[in-house]
């Protein structure tokens, strides 16, 4: 084996063909620097291109197929939702959970988050519905205790959320897979750069002579990074277009006592 290997090292082709994949490991690594880097500076970041039409599709296909009659549904004019996605829908786990993202999280936050939460967000061709700046200030949880440092508890479809303290929200980060293209005219997220380093930061308090606003277009199949404490809002549709997301949240912190993440999963 040893003198096989020898002979064939030598070959140029083989030489090239290392040499290739070289270059594309190294830029591959050097992509993910970057992303990183965006993400601690601003906040967010876009990657094109994570998942294959294909495995769009069939994202699509297993959500129509779902019994919108639960709990966990939310269904109006202006918004399909489907919370606690992932359990409702479980036969997307393996479609969304790629190889090609295990590595982005992998190579940009490392291997110690899990899954805490998952959104399926359908927002129809006509929908009048906007969300004003804010950020995501609240987690999901299994029950309600009463804990120092954790309040302001509500429930929604039988799912407790609590505003914990804020070195947690500051650790954790959100991925938003995209499954059509998505931009201003169909509520793609605007967000303030930056703002996630100024710890909670009132809408009300925006100084709009110092701060900008970036609108994040995002194509079928790309996924946007953000941490939960970037001012982020989006607008109403205009062009007649759907805007469907998945919303998932990740941490590698646990919570005290016997207080535990409502959708707490190591999927990676």
């Amino acid at each position: 084996m040893a003198d096989l290997f020898g002979k064939y090292s030598s070959s140029p082709k083989l030489r090239f063909i290392d040499v290739y994949f070289t270059e594309i490991i190294q830029a591959y690594m050097d992509k993910m620097y970057d992303v990183k880097a965006k993400i601690l500076k601003d906040g967010f970041a876009i990657i094109d291109n994570v998942f294959t039409t294909e495995e769009i599709h069939l994202i699509r296909q297993a959500i129509l197929r779902v019994d919108t009659n639960k709990p966990t549904f939310r269904k109006t004019n202006d918004l399909f939702a489907i919370r606690q996605f992932l359990k409702e829908v479980p036969e997307t786990k393996e479609l969304i959970f790629t190889d090609r993202l295990a590595a982005i999280i992998s190579q940009v936050f490392g291997d110690s988050y899990f899954l805490t939460k998952s959104i399926y967000f359908d927002k129809p061709e006509q929908s009048n519905w906007f969300v004003a700046y804010h950020q995501d200030l609240t987690i999901s949880v299994d029950k309600k205790l009463d804990i120092d440092g954790y309040g302001s508890w509500t429930v929604k479809q039988k799912q407790f959320a609590v505003q914990p303290p804020i070195d947690i929200l500051e650790n954790n980060f959100t991925i938003r897979i995209h499954l059509d293209d998505t931009d201003e005219n169909n509520g793609a997220l605007k967000v303030v750069p930056k703002s996630h380093l100024k710890g909670i930061y009132r809408p009300e308090n925006i100084d709009w002579t110092e701060e900008t606003e970036t609108v994040c277009k995002v194509m079928k199949g790309g996924i946007m990074i953000m941490k939960p404490l970037l001012l982020h809002a989006s607008n109403r549709t205009t062009n007649q277009s759907k805007r469907r997301v998945i919303h998932l949240e990740f941490s590698n912190r646990s919570l005290p006592d016997t207080l535990q993440w409502a959708e707490r999963e190591v999927c990676l």
